[in-house]
């Protein structure tokens, strides 16, 4: 049941065992499956805490656990937004100027965006036409229309998901109600992304990080998974030579950092593979399960 990198023979500690969603837990068709879905309870059922750490909403990731009928801790929008058995634990937000200085530069690019707040996640009313903007231009490479996060990224989400419109982006600014966490845009032309990140990394004290090749997600710069993860183990009593994290993408290297054993998939860049300790199967191998059974369930 011990790992090689935690454990001593006959010994046996609590572990947290912190998943990324897509790329990682999900498959290629974004679904997870049934090998995972075992070997997540299996690590259960032995005494370990398995948490799901995703860039997406809490509430897209607690629908996408029940799906599965999966009961797992929560660390929302990279980590900004976690939950334990019920209660929010910790909720890290961009202030009020990188909100203003944020919104500034994504509407000079005219691009669509997401903001992921304690309301649901806000949307300008013009989406559409802003996606189809750059869809019917000829500055989106090819190879993105391959990618297994094309069509969840460029989808449009409705109310019935819980989406909220605005007009305009200083009415939600203005909402004293509202604390943001997180701004996800959607960057298909290159150009734009390369123009757009130079002017974000002027903004003071922010985490800018990327989860596929044509977005940028805007933090608060103690908004990562690295610090869900930390909050995580705190509060269930977890050394953080007891973690381990498993990803496949950029928003997932500050977990790994702090993680006493990090696990890149199999389908993650060279980057992000030379920033983890060791490297499982691909996500349509079922490399969660593998790393599960190999590195924490010892089988």
């Amino acid at each position: 049941m011990c790992s090689m990198f935690l454990c001593k023979k006959g010994e046996t500690h609590m572990k947290l065992i912190c998943l990324d969603m897509d790329g990682t837990t999900l498959s290629s068709k974004n679904e997870i499956n049934p090998e995972n879905i075992k070997a997540i309870r299996d690590a259960q059922k032995a005494g370990h805490i398995v948490m799901a750490l995703s860039g997406r909403a809490p509430e897209s990731i607690n629908a996408l656990l029940y799906k599965y009928n999966l009961e797992c801790p929560v660390g929302g929008s990279n980590g900004t937004a976690v939950f334990a058995e019920g209660k929010l634990l910790e909720l890290t937000s961009l202030t009020t100027e990188q909100n203003q200085l944020t919104a500034l530069e994504v509407e000079k690019e005219y691009i669509p965006y997401k903001i992921y707040t304690n309301k649901g996640i806000f949307m300008p009313k013009d989406w559409s036409k802003r996606l189809d903007k750059v869809l019917s231009s000829s500055f989106i490479p090819a190879e993105y229309y391959k990618n297994e996060n094309f069509e969840r990224m460029t989808r449009i989400p409705d109310e019935s998901e819980g989406a909220h419109y605005f007009d305009s982006i200083h009415t939600l600014l203005e909402d004293r109600e509202v604390t943001i966490q997180k701004f996800f845009m959607l960057t298909l032309d290159p150009k734009q992304k390369d123009r757009l990140l130079e002017n974000l990394r002027d903004i003071n004290d922010t985490y800018i990080t990327t989860s596929s090749p044509f977005n940028v997600e805007v933090m608060n710069i103690n908004g990562n998974k690295g610090n869900g993860l930390k909050v995580m183990a705190k509060y269930y009593g977890i050394s953080l030579e007891d973690t381990v994290a498993i990803g496949d993408q950029f928003n997932d290297i500050p977990m790994f950092k702090v993680a006493g054993l990090s696990i890149a998939m199999g389908n993650a860049e060279k980057e992000i593979k030379d920033e983890s300790d060791v490297i499982t199967l691909t996500n349509d191998e079922n490399g969660v399960a593998d790393a599960i059974y190999k590195y924490v369930l010892d089988k």
